[in-house]
């Protein structure tokens, strides 16, 4: 009976274990180890947590809209890719710095693969411009891939958090005849889109950013802005 007994603790004891993500190996301010998916932009590590350093994903519970399949839930799908992404596999998570709230800011690599830059790459996460600009030409090719979050209309995980949503009257819609679309891109450019370009549609006005509509070229071209080269 004592056997058996110990027997069973030994089993409970190895699944418990395994059912914990691993720290391999730990140095000053470097991490590496087996890691469980928060969210888009959050790793955790054991009891430790890491804030994905210069990227913003979509919160778990938001959605985007996809033009011809509609809304879904693309926070849940960027967790879920992240996750897919890494499998079982040991990430290594260096420390740049730290949050408000106490959370590690850093940059997770699975081997060479930066995982930060992976998912601003394949369009599940933006760069967070507000706090740097490592990844901003990464967000540049998968908007204009369409990758992810990219391939239809979304609000910035930033703005969602603020407490807006696709439908909020940010999002201006055209009056009559003036549908070209005066956009302000990542860098500051101010470029116009003709309906039937290839980002018409996946183009938002935010008249508060100082985005704008405009009834002709010319009109487009006086106020500053370029054409777009797609």
């Amino acid at each position: 009976m004592f056997v058996a007994h110990v027997k069973h603790l030994l089993v409970v004891a190895v699944l418990l274990a395994a059912s914990i993500p691993a720290i391999a190996a730990q140095s000053e301010n470097s991490w590496t180890g087996q890691v469980s998916v928060i969210d888009g932009d959050t790793l955790g590590m054991g009891k430790q947590r890491f804030r994905l350093h210069g990227i913003d994903a979509p919160e778990s519970g938001q959605s985007c809209k996809h033009p011809e399949r509609g809304t879904w839930r693309c926070g849940q799908q960027a967790a879920l890719a992240l996750a897919d992404q890494i499998g079982r596999a040991h990430v290594t998570c260096r420390q740049t710095d730290k949050d408000r709230y106490g959370r590690i800011i850093a940059i997770c690599a699975l081997g060479s693969q930066d995982l930060n830059q992976w998912m601003v790459r394949s369009g599940w996460a933006v760069a967070y411009l507000k706090y740097s600009h490592d990844y901003a030409a990464d967000e540049i090719a998968a908007k204009q891939a369409g990758m992810g979050i990219w391939s239809g209309e979304f609000v910035s995980p930033s703005a969602w958090r603020r407490g807006e949503r696709l439908d909020a009257s940010t999002n201006a819609e055209a009056s009559g005849d003036c549908r070209i679309k005066g956009n302000i891109n990542s860098k500051g450019k101010r470029i116009y889109h003709l309906p039937g370009m290839r980002w018409y549609a996946n183009t938002r006005i935010n008249e508060a950013q100082g985005e704008r509509w405009f009834c002709t070229e010319a009109e487009a071209r006086r106020a500053g802005w370029t054409k777009s080269n797609s």
